[in-house]
């Protein structure tokens, strides 16, 4: 799943302020209530929960940031403010750390792209410490987060024989209680995980702001690309009609809804 070439500055730029921050704001706080010693984040992205973790644990607790995708470190490494971290390109399914290194993994809306999921649920049970906890995120169905849900039924009528599915496939296809569970249980983890439905609210300055944070911010752009007949930015001011005709001409506002999930070693 590429978040090369243009992706990246995109995503900085539109998705983490409208979808990420409220989240990665919530993780933080979590998991500063731990008070943990040591941090490994998993799947970083361009930097959002890092960035949250640096502003509210004390300058003393360690924080590791890994993600697969060089570009989107760099990206992150340039936005967090003076604080130490240590940044590592790495796979959430091969930590490259010691077993029992860590108080604390933390994955925001990372999970659901794992190809191997209780794989990389067990490398973090190995690196963790007795007690220690993993929390992550995951989005809920795309049908509770109206902003997605209304932009991928526009990206398909655009292309009605092959439509692009990328949304409802990976980032919000993985919201079922009990395969999370069954997937935890699978990488070793015995603890009964608690898993929330957490909603935050969604707002932009424009409908054509929501469009482009998806259509060009998110590996949908490279199902786009890659479709005969509309181009990139036909398919985006497509969307953006879209989700005006739904939400109006101004500033817009739609609910999140995406699940938060803890368990402990």
């Amino acid at each position: 799943m590429s978040f090369e070439g243009a992706i990246p500055d995109v995503y900085e730029r539109y998705l983490v302020p409208l979808f990420f921050r409220p989240y990665a704001r919530d993780l933080a706080r979590r998991l500063a209530e731990r008070r943990p010693r040591d941090v490994i984040e998993t799947a970083a992205g361009t930097g959002a929960v890092t960035r949250e973790l640096a502003a509210v644990l004390p300058r003393e607790t360690s924080i590791t940031a890994t993600d697969l995708s060089g570009p989107m470190l760099d990206r992150a490494r340039a936005l967090v403010p003076d604080r130490p971290v240590r940044w590592a390109e790495a796979d959430a399914m091969a930590l490259p750390f010691p077993d029992g290194s860590c108080d604390a993994v933390v994955c925001q809306f990372g999970v659901m792209f794992f190809p191997d999921r209780p794989r990389a649920f067990g490398e973090a049970l190995r690196v963790l410490r007795p007690g220690g906890v993993l929390l992550f995120s995951v989005w809920d169905a795309i049908g509770a987060n109206g902003f997605t849900a209304v932009a991928e039924a526009a990206v398909a009528e655009a292309f009605p024989a092959d439509p692009p599915d990328f949304m409802s496939r990976v980032p919000f296809g993985y919201h079922d209680a009990a395969v999370i569970a069954r997937d935890l249980a699978a990488g070793g983890f015995t603890a009964t995980p608690r898993i929330e439905t957490v909603a935050e609210p969604c707002r932009a300055g424009s409908a054509g702001d929501v469009a482009v944070a998806l259509c060009q911010g998110t590996p949908l752009r490279t199902e786009i690309e890659a479709r005969p007949g509309r181009t990139l930015d036909e398919v985006t001011g497509a969307v953006g009609a879209a989700l005006a005709d739904r939400f109006g001409t101004g500033p817009v506002e739609s609910p999140l809804s995406a699940l938060v999930v803890t368990i402990t070693r």
